[in-house]
């Protein structure tokens, strides 16, 4: 299954982990959007940065 992850909110501010997150997802630019497989890895990094990003599945 893919989940579509939209970030949405910025890194300002944000531990230096949770920024390295969102770069490891991906994503580099607020509204940015990327997809990926449903992993255990992807979807314990997508609940790490939960309150930035607005994920969808399909």
């Amino acid at each position: 299954m893919k989940v579509r992850v939209k970030q949405t909110r910025s890194a300002i501010n944000r531990d230096k982990s949770q920024k390295a997150t969102l770069v490891a997802l991906g994503l580099r630019k607020l509204n940015q959007v990327v997809e990926h497989e449903s992993t255990p890895q992807i979807e314990g990094m997508i609940r790490k940065v939960q309150h930035l990003v607005v994920v969808e599945r399909a």
